[in-house]
């Protein structure tokens, strides 16, 4: 389906006062957002607009019933100054699984594309060079009918910002698995991207951060044994030259960069184990001398090494060195910048001309 996409842009750019090698995270934003609103069943005027504050009425249900949710994007540029998408085609797939299980209607996912493609040209000087940097892409969906009672809202509105980004950690990170909270339970929204399983998430966190660690590794809801993910990452562990990492049980937020880490290391030959790991398990291969390395993967972060994971009253350790980790970290940054070839078929170039 071909979508008109209405263009109203700023007279001037803000990026000439941006400095790419001091970009703080999450608060630097870029010119313009793209718009689109569900109205009598169906997606109406989407359009790009300068960035600027969105009225809201103070009974819009996603307020108090908090129907929103998210999505994580990188756009990057190749050595040529063409924009590139990383399978964009599975953020808008993730969108609708989300959309789904919260109650909201689907977004079209031919319009999700195009929109992402057209916001990318108009926001294409806002993509910062340097290598494991990106315009980070932020498209949401919330419900902003006015209403005050408990049952799916009938209007929402979709919208994408952007804000340039730098590699979130330049250094291994050390995780602290919780056994008080929980991040998601089976039934829930844990595989569903949406706001509120990350307002749960923050409290436990500042808990973890005073500890002395980056972030917490979530264990299951009933008896805090099994690894779920971490706070913004999916988890890998490389026990005996194996890969494993949790697999997907409904409550695991099935990661773009997770799927993508796993499809490039089949590609390089690795065995991939995907099944329920327990945090005794790697106690123990960490006791065997087994236990690798590990790192965690998720859009905003790219490829994090683990260093340190502290559990009640133990820490485990890991090597110094994390070759699989850094390989892929590596390896996913030359295709994202098209240093490398894109032999999985995963980048989008954006090179279409704006109407």
């Amino acid at each position: 389906m071909i979508y008109n996409i209405q263009h109203n842009l700023v007279n001037e750019s803000g990026v000439k006062d941006v400095d790419f090698n001091d970009i703080p995270l999450g608060r630097t934003f870029s010119d313009h957002m793209f718009i689109c609103d569900y109205e009598n069943g169906e997606w109406v005027n989407p359009r790009i607009v300068p960035l600027e504050l969105i009225p809201t009425h103070p009974a819009a249900m996603a307020l108090h019933y908090g129907q929103a949710i998210f999505e994580g994007m990188k756009a990057t540029m190749d050595d040529e100054g063409t924009p590139m998408l990383f399978r964009p085609d599975k953020n808008a797939e993730r969108l609708n699984v989300s959309a789904n299980r919260m109650g909201m209607p689907e977004f079209p996912e031919d319009l999700f594309t195009e929109a992402l493609k057209q916001f990318v040209l108009v926001e294409k000087d806002w993509i910062p060079p340097m290598e494991g940097s990106a315009l980070y892409l932020r498209p949401f969906m919330y419900a902003d009918e006015p209403f005050i009672g408990m049952r799916a809202a009938t209007s929402y509105r979709f919208m994408v910002i952007g804000s340039p980004a730098g590699p979130m950690f330049r250094r291994p990170i050390k995780l602290y698995a919780e056994t008080k909270y929980i991040r998601a339970a089976d039934g829930g929204t844990g595989e569903a991207k949406a706001a509120g399983n990350y307002a749960a998430a923050i409290r436990p966190t500042e808990i973890a951060k005073e500890k002395g660690f980056d972030q917490v590794l979530w264990l299951d809801a009933r008896d805090y044994k099994y690894i779920q993910e971490v706070g913004t990452m999916n988890i890998f562990f490389i026990i005996r030259g194996k890969v494993f990492t949790p697999s997907l049980d409904g409550s695991i937020l099935s990661g773009i960069t997770r799927m993508s880490v796993i499809e490039l290391l089949k590609h390089k030959g690795f065995e991939i184990v995907e099944r329920r790991i327990t945090i005794d398990e790697i106690i123990e291969a960490h006791k065997e001398g087994t236990l690798e390395e590990a790192f965690g993967t998720g859009t905003a972060v790219g490829v994090a090494l683990i260093e340190q994971i502290g559990y009640k009253n133990m820490i485990i350790d890991f090597p110094e060195s994390s070759p699989v980790g850094q390989m892929v970290l590596e390896e996913l940054d030359a295709i994202r910048s098209g240093r490398k070839k894109d032999i999985l078929n995963w980048m989008i170039k954006v090179e279409n001309e704006l109407a």
